[in-house]
C-alpha cells in the first residue's frame, strides 16, 4: 500500500490526521464509548457488545491501539483494554485547535466576499452552488431511490 507523503507537513498536523483516521469508523467510536464508560479496563466481553465477529473487532482495536488511543495489557490468554487518558486529551486538544482554526471569525476580503482566515474568498464548502443550481437554473428535486429487484414489494 502506498504511503502518503507527510514529510512536508507539520508533525502536529500529521498526528491530528492519524488520530482522525483512527476515529474514522463508527465501530471504533463505539469501542471508545464503551471503554470510556467504565472506570476499569475491559478484559472480555467487548465482542459481545458489538454486532461483529471477534476478528473484525480485533482489527478495529489494533487501529485504536496503533493510534495510541487505547492500551492493551496482556492478562493470561486475553488482553485487557483501557483508554489512554493522555492520548484522549491530546486528541481533544488537537481537534479543538483544528476546528477553532476552521471556524474562526470570518473576514471581509477586498472583493467584498466573506472568506475564512487564511483561505482565499471563493474557496471552501460554500464556494460552489448546490448540484444543479446556478444563476439561471432551479435546484433539482431529490430523486426517489429505486427499489432493488430482490426486495419485497
Amino acid at each position: 500500500m502506498a504511503r502518503a507523503k507527510t514529510e512536508a507537513f507539520d508533525p502536529a498536523l500529521v498526528r491530528t490526521a492519524d488520530l482522525a483516521k483512527a476515529l474514522a469508523h463508527p465501530v471504533r467510536i463505539r469501542i471508545l464509548e464503551i471503554l470510556g464508560g467504565r472506570r476499569a479496563c475491559i478484559c472480555g466481553g467487548l465482542v459481545d457488545r458489538l454486532p461483529l465477529a471477534q476478528s473484525t473487532v480485533s482489527q478495529h482495536l489494533r487501529e485504536l491501539r496503533d493510534a495510541g488511543l487505547i492500551r492493551g495489557n496482556v492478562d493470561g490468554p486475553r488482553t485487557c483494554y483501557c483508554l489512554d487518558p493522555r492520548v484522549v486529551a491530546e486528541a481533544w486538544a488537537a481537534f479543538s485547535d483544528t476546528f477553532r482554526r476552521l471556524g474562526g471569525p470570518r473576514k471581509e476580503t477586498p472583493e467584498g466576499q466573506v472568506g475564512a482566515p487564511g483561505r482565499p474568498a471563493g474557496v471552501g464548502p460554500r464556494a460552489r452552488p448546490a448540484a444543479g443550481a446556478g444563476p439561471d437554473r432551479k435546484p433539482k428535486p431529490p430523486q426517489k431511490r429505486e427499489r432493488r429487484r430482490h426486495e419485497k414489494r
